[in-house]
């Protein structure tokens, strides 16, 4: 029992009530809540561990257990019927039991720490089972060392096949906090994560890493994430949720005189307290967290700056149509070479059937999928919502994502209200998605640049943007590594190796330089082309004709439209542009 009374300051406070011999008074309806506890705790059935679950459930004689374990309980059938029994294990039942593995006679194995040093359970080639290995990685814990030497027992040399990884989580977001430590330390070692492709995982094939950047939560992206998360947090953007409440339910302290403190709780203390709060309440903060994550690495991406490490390019052809030396070690006569690449990829357009599967995951909100056709320039999407943008200011901007046959496009939900595009019923829109794809050529052609051989003394005179590592093996099978760059890039490079002039940008090279880009270009006579951004679209503009230069421009193609009293000139494709600029080339 507990009764009140006033402490010297006046503060209402409770303490232990006594009788008047001064024994403690024992509260009968707690000790019954008690009693009654600890009989429906007694009368529940014992919920085995995973480790028991899957010797149970597969028997025995169907998995080779390699742990620590001397005893352990199976379930078998006898005389007495079927029962579990406790079952003694010699200290040679491990060897016995990878050789099982090994040899294919048990085909499922479950390894620990504790059993698992030191062996190798690879599809090797000398050995009698060379089954493809699917490793699933049931309890990482807080090691991530061991966990790395764990998957690396079953992806040796010498197999016959790489192995399928696949960590195993629940729908507990808190639960993160131990992937994200593996995947931290993957990250930094690099082996699976990056330059070893060999093996697969359950999240997309062969060319997958066994983490995404976003399992890391303590990438530059996800740091940058978790501050975004406090300032919302102090600025009472997250729904539910206030700085009050977070402060008194983690116990971490945000701010300092009114202000958010310098010196912010990092990821793994921020992580550690999420695990105490309620599994709803967990799901929810994670939730805000990893919509701020994906938003960064998509913002990387679009802006080129997301480095994924050395990756394999891969094309229906690959020809090296030139080569050129930028500079040669005057010790080692080692060259830095410029090489061009001709890339032909087919283009596989998505058909009006996968496309309308794609929209019905996400349909909006009559059921349907979102379908949408551009009352200007006639081509159709599928409408899917996007990750969003996280402003400056801590704010999100909501964005989505257009399907189209052969691309896919995002911008924010307020452009895409203020655009042509339309709802438009199926049969209108498959109408039009099927006439672009019959307009759509069998390949794309394209081409880059390799920056290779010699590089780290050369390296300061490379762009500081898209620094993207390729390896490739071109038709004539040759193997190059090296800096990809584009045709802009190529200019500014030779331009800093002291070399002249440099390769003609094409009309396509030219329209994604400025439009992906946001690169303004310089023309011969002194014009421009530059992005502007009007009604909700992208456009590149050319700045510096004169009006005696406009009926030409119109005749290439261009459109000429008044904005603000002004006639601005308008290049609408990469085709019209590739007309203008066989008559008015890019300054050398």
């Amino acid at each position: 029992m507990q009764e009140p009374f006033t402490d010297d300051g006046g503060n209402l406070l409770s303490r232990p009530a006594r009788d008047p011999d001064g024994n403690p008074v024992i509260c009968k309806e707690a000790e019954d809540r008690r009693d009654a506890l600890i009989e429906k705790l007694a009368a529940l059935p014992p919920v085995p561990t995973a480790l028991d679950q899957i010797v149970q459930h597969f028997g025995h004689e169907a998995v080779a257990e390699v742990t620590g374990r001397s005893r352990r309980v199976v379930r078998i059938t006898d005389a007495k019927g079927e029962r579990l029994s406790l079952r003694s294990r010699p200290a040679s039942a491990n060897l016995a039991e990878t050789a099982a593995f090994m040899d294919g006679e048990k085909r499922i194995l479950v390894f620990s720490m504790a059993g698992g040093t030191g062996r190798s359970y690879h599809a090797d080639l000398s050995c009698g089972n060379t089954e493809r290995r699917i490793h699933y990685l049931l309890e990482p814990g807080w090691r991530a060392d061991q966990a790395i030497q764990g998957l690396g027992r079953t992806h040796r040399t010498h197999q016959a096949s790489a192995p399928l990884f696949r960590p195993v989580t629940t729908d507990v977001k808190g639960e993160r906090r131990f992937i994200a430590t593996i995947a931290r330390r993957l990250d930094s070692l690099g082996a699976i994560t990056r330059g070893q492709r060999d093996s697969q995982t359950a999240m997309g094939g062969s060319d997958a890493a066994l983490f995404r950047e976003s399992d890391n939560l303590e990438s530059v992206y996800a740091k940058a994430a978790l501050r975004q998360f406090y300032g919302a947090l102090w600025r009472g953007s997250i729904q539910g949720w206030n700085l009050e409440r977070f402060e008194k339910a983690t116990g971490l302290k945000l701010t300092w005189e009114g202000n958010l403190k310098e010196d912010l709780p990092p990821m793994p203390r921020f992580l550690n307290r999420l695990l105490a709060l309620p599994i709803a309440e967990q799901n929810q903060l994670f939730a805000e967290l990893e919509q701020r994550i994906a938003a960064n690495i998509e913002q990387a991406i679009e802006a080129g700056s997301y480095e994924v490490g050395v990756e394999t390019v891969t094309a229906d052809s690959l020809t090296v149509a030139g080569r050129e030396t930028l500079y040669e070690h005057p010790g080692t006569g080692a060259a830095t070479e410029l090489v061009e690449i001709v890339r032909r990829d087919r283009l596989v357009p998505l058909t009006a059937d996968a496309a309308l599967e794609i929209g019905e995951r996400d349909p909006g909100p009559d059921g349907k999928p979102r379908l949408a056709v551009n009352a200007r320039s006639k081509r159709a999407a599928v409408v899917l919502p996007a990750a969003s943008r996280m402003l400056d200011d801590g704010g999100v901007k909501e964005r989505v994502r257009l399907i189209r046959p052969a691309t896919a496009e995002t911008m924010a939900r307020a452009e895409l209200d203020a655009s042509n595009w339309r709802r438009a019923d199926e049969a209108g829109w498959r109408r039009v998605w099927d006439a672009e794809i019959a307009d759509l050529p069998s390949h794309r052609d394209s081409r880059f640049w390799l920056a290779s051989g010699l590089l780290l003394p050369v390296w300061d005179r490379l762009p500081a943007e898209n620094m993207r590592v390729r390896r490739l093996t071109s038709d004539d099978g040759h193997s190059l590594i090296g800096r990809v760059l584009d045709a802009e890039q190529v200019r500014a490079v030779r331009a800093g190796f002291g070399l002249d002039g440099g390769p003609a940008m094409t009309g396509a090279e030219a329209f994604a330089a400025v439009i992906d880009r946001g690169n303004a270009l310089s023309l011969a006579n002194g014009w421009r082309l530059a992005r502007r951004r009007l009604m909700g679209a992208d456009r590149v503009e050319i700045e510096g004709p004169a009006d005696t230069d406009m009926a030409a421009l119109k005749r290439m193609g261009c459109t000429v439209e008044i904005v603000s009293f002004r006639a601005r000139i308008f290049a609408p494709n990469a085709g019209v542009l590739e007309r203008f600029l066989d008559r008015w080339p890019l300054a050398a």
